[in-house]
């Protein structure tokens, strides 16, 4: 094989990616529109974010060890299929709660399906672990960021703004399938019994994975999550006529910056980086408190920042941790279970919602920098920085220009 046909089998596999993750954020912005056609409270607006979750974790969990038996292609191909569905069944959400419903639970069904397995797919088209980790995040990232920030500038000022944002989705789908069907299938031995459910974490493994990449997984998707719904509402009086679009900038700005930062896990080491992401969590919360609590939407932009860095930084140091940890035989397990931890923190904004009375997430907010900063402190001086370091020298992830 040439490397021009390994450049373009790797490309197939990182626009599928990008094209899937594009597609989850699609819908970030329009829930302030769906919200005031469908009479959504605010912590019904987080449920319908956060249901995408439900669908996304047993999937994963699922998913990753059933592509270990039966190959990557199987799973991938029809689950890419169905992120175009979802496009589908949310054209009609801004007139139908089961339509948002079901489309945001098809939407986290196809990523569990998707970023899992698409990943371990990745993984074994490079060969190595750093590169591979490194590429299949700056694709998840970018497709996380461009989604939200496209679909709320369309939604704010173009024509149909319920409908272009999935067509935009729809049409790079049928690009990355195109591609996806050269991608050659790496799984070549074949297991026919295996159990439904398998984490894939070694046992001399475990000790790390608990302590450090578990928190670190934790992480990742707490801090956007909250940049993308709870800042957003918290201040949308203060935005009249730029909620949408503010909201779609503020997503797409989190989200990019996770990419932009993640060349420093590289000079720093992942037992550096995933504290410091945790630390810019903090911080950015806190900056978001303030906007709330004075009233100044101009705040979002840094506090996106600092969030968006606290995501990469998290997100590139737990994905080559998992990688790195991962026995070859259950490489695409563990990446599930790094995944489904991730995106647990989808929960964050309905739990800060709930915990709030109306859209004052003032004493909500200072709860979670707390909780962020305890994490931050264990990350750097807990057990599980010591437990990594002694598994021996952690491969280097290439920086992707």
């Amino acid at each position: 094989m040439t490397p021009a046909t390994q450049q373009r089998r790797q490309r197939g596999l990182w626009l599928t990616l990008f094209a899937v993750a594009f597609g989850t954020n699609v819908p970030t912005p329009l829930l302030l529109i769906y919200r005031d056609r469908l009479g959504m409270s605010a912590t019904l607006l987080t449920v319908m974010f956060a249901v995408y979750a439900v669908g996304l974790v047993p999937a994963l969990l699922v998913a990753g060890p059933l592509s270990d038996r039966r190959g990557r292609r199987a799973l991938v191909v029809p689950f890419v299929l169905a992120s175009a569905l979802a496009s589908v069944v949310l054209l009609f959400a801004s007139r139908s709660l089961v339509a948002l419903l079901i489309g945001r639970l098809l939407q986290g069904a196809v990523s569990g399906v998707v970023f899992s397995v698409g990943s371990a797919w990745f993984g074994e088209l490079v060969g190595e672990a750093g590169v591979a980790s490194r590429r299949a995040a700056t694709a998840l990232s970018l497709g996380f960021a461009l989604g939200p920030l496209s679909s709320g500038l369309l939604a704010q000022w173009a024509p149909a703004p319920t409908v272009l944002p999935y067509l935009v989705h729809l049409t790079l789908l049928a690009l990355a399938v195109a591609g996806l069907l050269r991608v050659p299938e790496t799984v070549l031995r074949r297991v026919g019994r295996g159990p439904l459910v398998n984490l894939g974490v070694p046992l001399a493994a475990r000790p790390a994975f608990l302590t450090f990449v578990l928190p670190v997984a934790l992480c990742v998707f707490t801090f956007p999550s909250v940049a993308v719904t709870i800042l957003p509402l918290g201040l949308r009086s203060a935005m009249p006529g730029s909620d949408l679009a503010i909201t779609g900038v503020v997503a797409g700005l989190s989200l990019g910056v996770g990419v932009l930062v993640q060349p420093l896990v590289a000079r720093l080491g992942i037992v550096r980086a995933a504290p410091l992401g945790a630390a810019c969590g903090v911080l950015g919360v806190g900056l978001g408190l303030l906007a709330t609590r004075a009233g100044a939407p101009a705040l979002l932009i840094p506090a996106a920042v600092l969030l968006g860095a606290a995501y990469g930084l998290t997100l590139a140091s737990g994905l080559t941790a998992t990688q790195w940890l991962a026995a070859v035989e259950g490489r695409g397990a563990l990446i599930a279970t790094f995944y489904a931890v991730t995106y647990l923190g989808f929960s964050a904004p309905v739990v800060l919602s709930a915990s709030s009375a109306g859209t004052d997430f003032g004493g909500a907010l200072g709860g979670l920098t707390l909780v962020a900063t305890l994490v931050t402190l264990w990350l750097t001086f807990g057990p599980g920085r010591r437990l990594i370091t002694e598994r021996g020298p952690m491969p280097v992830p290439t920086i992707i220009h």
